[in-house]
């Protein structure tokens, strides 16, 4: 699990290339669950898509203060 904190330090790109990775890692997911109907570990699409949303929520904060 990512921390907030630490997706604060890093620089928009590497947050760009970490929600990419997270996107790719949850359809992988997600076709898994779908193709065989079971899953050996579920609970790692809630934390991916957890994660997925802190990544994104920090983008958009950084962000934000360049367009005001």
């Amino acid at each position: 699990m990512v921390k907030a904190k630490e997706l604060r330090d890093q620089p928009i790109q590497e947050l760009q290339a970490l929600y990419q990775d997270l996107s790719k890692e949850l359809f992988g997911l997600r076709n898994e669950q779908k193709i065989t109907r079971k899953m050996e570990k579920p609970h790692l699409v809630r934390m991916k898509k957890k994660d997925r949303a802190r990544v994104l929520t920090v983008l958009r904060e950084k962000k934000a203060p360049a367009t005001s």
